[in-house]
């Protein structure tokens, strides 16, 4: 017989509005505290059938609507429906869920991968993570920094400081030496940080096969964070240059 429900199971339409079906909207609480208690989809199932509770006509319960019982937000009284459950009561039915589902296997890298957004990415931001970093692999002089401005006054000094020391015979050579560990010391402070990760992560990528799936050591030695918005990965390098994806379509 064709099925004729045409409202979510728990109400009924009366006088051109959407109101609780009594004893369904029992069935309802009933399905989540029993579900809450430790029953499977299947002792539900079985249950409801034993009890010859009816679904809908001519279709027998199977745990596909036990499920879209307990994960419908309706029930709440989203959607201008009227409320059968308690929020407390919904949100500790999604806790079980998640619970209950076998742990889902992640490589190293995946792991690394969700450390850096935070939490655990939609599967897309995977694929556009290894296309950001292949193109850092084919090109690794599109990584860059803002160089700005640099005060080398002391640096040039000391230059013509050693320069006069070395043609002023005779040469102190302690004193040149001394002076020559300062001006190293003086020049690596000039180049600054994201300067250094720049080049370092330029020497880094071009040692690099390209990626058929994540690199774990790659993105721990390369990458600060990752984000995702509209479609759309942004990786942030470790020398703060931020690299987009493409958009998905």
């Amino acid at each position: 017989m064709r099925s004729i429900r045409k409202q979510p199971f728990g109400y009924r339409i009366e006088h051109g509005e959407i109101v609780l079906h009594e004893s369904e909207a029992e069935t309802v609480r009933w399905i989540f505290e029993t579900y809450l208690a430790g029953a499977t989809y299947g002792t539900l199932v079985g249950t409801l059938q034993e009890r010859g509770i009816p679904y809908d006509v001519g279709k027998p319960w199977n745990k596909n609507m036990v499920a879209r019982i307990l994960e419908d937000r309706r029930y709440i009284g989203e959607g201008g429906f009227p409320q059968i459950l308690k929020q407390e009561q919904f949100d500790a039915s999604q806790v079980s869920k998640q619970e209950r589902l076998p742990p889902h296997y992640q490589t190293p890298a995946q792991k690394e991968l969700r450390r850096l957004c935070g939490s655990t990415p939609p599967a897309w931001v995977e694929g556009q993570v290894i296309g950001i970093l292949n193109c850092l692999i084919e090109e690794p002089d599109r990584i860059s920094f803002a160089a700005g401005p640099k005060d080398n006054t002391e640096i040039s000094a000391l230059r013509r400081q050693m320069d006069d020391a070395l043609h002023s015979p005779p040469v102190d050579e302690a004193q040149i030496r001394s002076m020559a560990v300062h001006l190293a010391s003086l020049q690596l402070n000039v180049i600054g940080v994201e300067e250094y990760e720049t080049k370092r992560l330029q020497n880094l990528f071009r040692g690099q096969s390209l990626l058929t799936k994540l690199d774990q050591e790659l993105l721990r030695e390369s990458v600060r964070k990752v984000t995702y918005i509209d479609g759309v990965v942004s990786v942030l390098l470790k020398n703060r240059q931020l690299v987009k994806g493409v958009a998905l379509k």
